[in-house]
C-alpha cells in the first residue's frame, strides 16, 4: 500500500466496511484491516433503526440518526444490487408498550410520525401482549435490519468491489509530527496515504480516545410452526430495558443487557434471566418458544454515549468510533459524511458535535 490514493481503514466491522464500500464507489483505492470475520460488535445488536423509539432528545445526535434512517432504503437497495444478497431490511415499525406503573411521557418531537395507542388499541395492534401493558407509543417510521445479514452483505460487497481485506491485529499506530506514517500489525507494517480508525470497542487500545466496551448479552427464540390462536409477533416491541425483534424467518431476537465489565466474555445466568423475564412480561406466549441461541458482544461506548466522528489531530487520520448502541443505524450516514470529508475535504456542519475535541485537547496525544 504505497499509492497516494490509498486509504487504510483500521477495523472491519459494520462501520469500517460501510465506509470502505462508499469510498470505493467514489473511486478511492481502499483496504481494510480486520482481526477476524466474526465481529462480536455486529453480533451485539438487533438491527433496530429506532431514533424515535430510543427517545433521543432533540439534538445533533437525533438529526444524525434521522438522516441515517432516511438514507437506509436507498443504501440497502444499492448493497443488495451489488451483491444479490438480502439484508433483512424491514419497515416493521416499532411499538413501545407502556406497562402499569411506568411513565407515559409524550415523545419530545411533535413533528415526527407517532401515535399513542390506549389499552384496547395497543392490544389490537399486536395480539398477545401481556396484561400489564396499558398502552403504547407506535412509531411507524422506525424499522429494522438483520444485522448479521447486513454484515455478510457488506463483506460480499467488498469482495465484489475488489476491496483489499487484510487479516491481522493492529498493534500500534505510528505517528510523527502531525501525520500518521503506518500501522504495525500482525500482518506486517501497513502504510497508506490516509487512515481511518474504526476499531469499535478496541479503538482505545490503539489511540488515547475515550472509547470503552459495554457488554451486551442477547438471545433468540424460534416461533413454533403452530402458534395456535396467537398471531405471531409482527412488530418490534421496545420496552424499558428490553426489546423483542421479530425476524421474517421466524426468529425473535431478545436483548440486551448493558454491562461495564470490560471485555469479560460469556453469557451469564443473571443476564439471561433478566432478559427472559422482561420479554415474557411484554409477550407472555414467548415462554413456550424454544430457545435457539445465546450470545454477547461489546458495544463501543464513550463518556457521553455519542460517537467520535471526523478529523483528528493528525491531518491524515479520520475517526469513526464510539457508536455505542447506534452503530447499525448510523452506518450509512457515517459512510456518507466521512467519505465527503476524506474525498472532498467537505465537513458537514453536523460533524462538529461529534469532534474528539469535546473531551479535551489532550485526549489524542
Amino acid at each position: 500500500m504505497n499509492s497516494s490514493q490509498d486509504i487504510l481503514i483500521i477495523g472491519g466491522g459494520i462501520i469500517g466496511l460501510s465506509l470502505a464500500v462508499e469510498l470505493k464507489l467514489r473511486g478511492a483505492s481502499v483496504a481494510v484491516l480486520t482481526v477476524d470475520s466474526k465481529q462480536p460488535t455486529a453480533r451485539a445488536a438487533a438491527g433496530m433503526l429506532a431514533p424515535q423509539a430510543e427517545r433521543i432528545p432533540p439534538s445533533p445526535m437525533l438529526d444524525l440518526c434521522l438522516q441515517s434512517r432516511a438514507l437506509y432504503p436507498a443504501w440497502i437497495e444499492q448493497l443488495e444490487d451489488i451483491t444479490g444478497l438480502k439484508t433483512g431490511y424491514w419497515r416493521s415499525g416499532i411499538l413501545a408498550p407502556v406497562c402499569q406503573n411506568e411513565p407515559q411521557e409524550k415523545p419530545l418531537l411533535s413533528n415526527l410520525n407517532y401515535q399513542w395507542l390506549d389499552g384496547d388499541a395497543v392490544h389490537q395492534q399486536q395480539l398477545g401482549l401481556g396484561q400489564e401493558v396499558i398502552g403504547g407509543w407506535w412509531y411507524p417510521d422506525d424499522a429494522q435490519v438483520d444485522n448479521r445479514a447486513l454484515f455478510r452483505t457488506l463483506q460480499a460487497a467488498t469482495k465484489e468491489l475488489q476491496i483489499e481485506i487484510i487479516q491481522g491485529n493492529a498493534g500500534e499506530i505510528i505517528r510523527q509530527g502531525n501525520r500518521v506514517f503506518g500501522v504495525e500489525t500482525t500482518a506486517g507494517k501497513l502504510q497508506a496515504d490516509r487512515y481511518v480508525l474504526a476499531a469499535g470497542a478496541w479503538s482505545e487500545q490503539l489511540l488515547n480516545i475515550p472509547v470503552f466496551p459495554r457488554k451486551g448479552q442477547m438471545l433468540s427464540v424460534c416461533v413454533p410452526e403452530d402458534c395456535g390462536a396467537i398471531q405471531p409477533l409482527q412488530t418490534v416491541l421496545f420496552g424499558i430495558g428490553i426489546y423483542l425483534v421479530p425476524r421474517q424467518d421466524g426468529r425473535i431476537i431478545i436483548g440486551a443487557t448493558s454491562e461495564n465489565v470490560g471485555f469479560t466474555p460469556g453469557n451469564t445466568a443473571a443476564g439471561m434471566q433478566s432478559l427472559l423475564a422482561g420479554a415474557i412480561k411484554l409477550y407472555p406466549e414467548l415462554q413456550n418458544y424454544p430457545i435457539l441461541e445465546f450470545w454477547w458482544g461489546f458495544r463501543p461506548a464513550t463518556p457521553d454515549e455519542l460517537p467520535i466522528l471526523g478529523a483528528s489531530v493528525w491531518e491524515n487520520l479520520t475517526l469513526a468510533a464510539g457508536h455505542y448502541r447506534n452503530g447499525i443505524l448510523l452506518a450509512p450516514v457515517t459512510a456518507k459524511l466521512l467519505a465527503d470529508l476524506i474525498c472532498n475535504q467537505k465537513s458537514d456542519p453536523l460533524l462538529a458535535a461529534f469532534d474528539y475535541s469535546r473531551f479535551g485537547s489532550s485526549e489524542l496525544t
